[in-house]
């Protein structure tokens, strides 16, 4: 029997930090995973309020920046998916 991955099964970010360097989530289960701010040439670019300014979208799945229309998935960081620049994710 095929049983099909739910929402449930994803990893969900409870609180985010950005700096200068890094952006930094704090998941549910008690982990946190930080990357390195490079790691997204939008969020690089962007001015440090334009970086402050985000929501948490999916129920925590991910980071919405409405600004520079960046989207980061809880699930990128842990794999290690940087953005590719001239192309979504």
């Amino acid at each position: 029997m095929h049983t099909a991955a739910t929402s449930a099964d994803e990893p969900r970010i409870s609180a985010v930090e950005i700096t200068d360097d890094t952006i930094t989530a704090r998941l549910v289960d008690g982990r946190t995973i930080s990357v390195p701010l490079a790691w997204s040439w939008r969020l690089a670019e962007a001015t440090p309020d334009q970086r402050q300014r985000y929501e948490l979208i999916g129920g925590g799945v991910g980071i919405h920046w409405p600004d520079i229309d960046e989207d980061i998935s809880a699930r990128g960081m842990l794999e290690g998916r940087p953005a590719r620049r001239g192309g979504r994710r």
